[in-house]
């Protein structure tokens, strides 16, 4: 059996990680109920490599879209689906999800079901592509339930898109300005030490960058272990019950980030929870799936509560709202789409307006970052070059 990395969170809202063995990550979810557990995020464990060569190309999201959008193509042109998927393991040109789709090819031709064949790959084709496909099959309309797979993957690496260009540019500078600073310290430094003469007054400013210098050229191992164990401490920090509660208690309400986290997740929730409805996939079973792919356990607590509401007849807007983690516009546009009877239709307009939230916001982010980050760079660069002309200015103030 797969082995699967689990968080989950208890009654008393402890939040409890492990490692669980099932045939699919809906079993896990299933097993961790049972003793009292709510599991907000499930993943296969991922090996351990001996050499850092050993790793394996990862399936990216484009991949998936492009795989679900022809294997539409091909279903709806009157291919079967042992063909497609055989067409498409031919023609993949990512190794990973080309082996991947022969296993499925071969599943599939021995009377296995699509949605079975597919969750054999957890590492590859998470619980919201599986229980697309399931429903699909079950509701003979697998060409648009492909096709709308397609279109969510599609938006979701457009939204992955506009995060990672807004984080880019921060940290390009930020490894620019911490390569300049290793290369001042190492060589700059050192040149402007060996000028100044042992008979001139040094500032203690400009003492202390040499010795900085010193002990850096001098102990590099000793900086390399000691900022190895820190980087160390803050993962396992992070990782840990109080620091994974503390980031997700703050990340939403950073600033200049937080407002575009949030947004990211809200939008990444309800275009989840639309797709998996139009899909024909039950409400309370769409919450479960759908609330751990947000990314934020704030969001996956709230829907949780939203799925219990909804199993004793009650409507999904009402712990939203209480949460505090979901604007009231948000909620109160849910709770229109489940008077109307149109909720995806509701959902899709919710994250339309996020998604062009998030697209301006990630612009005007690097707007905002590039004069601070370039003002942060000036002064480490300019105060570094002032200490280390203090000297040389004493010593003319000194003769004249």
């Amino acid at each position: 059996m797969p082995q699967y990395a689990y968080e989950a969170i208890g009654k008393s809202k402890k939040v409890y990680r492990g490692v669980a063995e099932a045939d699919r990550p809906e079993d896990v979810v299933t097993i961790l109920r049972e003793t009292g557990l709510y599991a907000y995020s499930v993943r296969v464990k991922k090996p351990v490599y001996l050499f850092p060569l050993q790793t394996s190309r990862k399936v990216r999201i484009s991949d998936l879209s492009r795989l679900t959008r022809q294997f539409a193509t091909l279903i709806s042109s009157g291919v079967t689906v042992p063909q497609s998927l055989a067409i498409l393991a031919n023609q993949s040109t990512n190794a990973v999800l080309a082996k991947a789709l022969k296993k499925i090819t071969a599943d599939v031709t021995a009377g296995a079901s699509l949605a079975d064949a597919f969750g054999k790959f957890p590492e590859i084709f998470d619980d919201l592509f599986v229980s697309m496909l399931r429903a699909g099959e079950l509701g003979g309309n697998l060409t648009d339930i492909l096709s709308r797979l397609s279109v969510h993957l599609e938006k979701e690496m457009k939204l992955r898109s506009n995060i990672k260009s807004a984080v880019n540019y921060p940290r390009f500078v930020g490894s620019f300005a911490l390569v300049m600073f290793i290369v001042m310290m190492v060589f700059l430094v050192p040149s402007f030490k060996d000028f100044t003469s042992s008979a001139t007054e040094i500032p203690a400013v400009t003492q202390f960058i040499y010795d900085l210098s010193d002990s850096m050229r001098g102990f590099w191992y000793v900086w390399l272990l000691v900022l190895s164990a820190m980087a160390l401490a803050v993962v396992m920090f992070f990782r840990s019950r109080i620091g994974h509660e503390l980031w997700e208690r703050r990340k939403l309400r950073m600033p200049l980030v937080g407002s575009l986290i949030s947004k990211t997740v809200i939008s990444r929730f309800v275009r989840t929870l639309a797709t998996l409805l139009r899909g024909g996939i039950p409400i309370v079973r769409a919450l479960e799936i759908s609330g751990p792919t947000s990314g934020s356990l704030l969001v996956a607590n709230a829907v949780e509560a939203a799925a219990r509401e909804i199993e004793i007849g009650r409507t999904i807007s009402a712990p939203l709202l209480t949460s505090g983690v979901f604007p009231p516009m948000v909620t109160e546009m849910i709770a229109v789409g489940e008077e109307s009877g149109n909720l995806p239709d509701m959902l899709d307009k919710i994250s339309e307006f996020f998604d062009d939230e998030i697209d301006a916001e990630s612009k005007n982010l690097g707007t905002t970052m590039e004069p601070i980050l370039l003002i942060l760079v000036g002064v480490l660069v300019g105060g570094m070059l002032i200490a280390l002309y203090l000297p040389m200015f004493t010593s003319v103030l000194a003769y004249s």
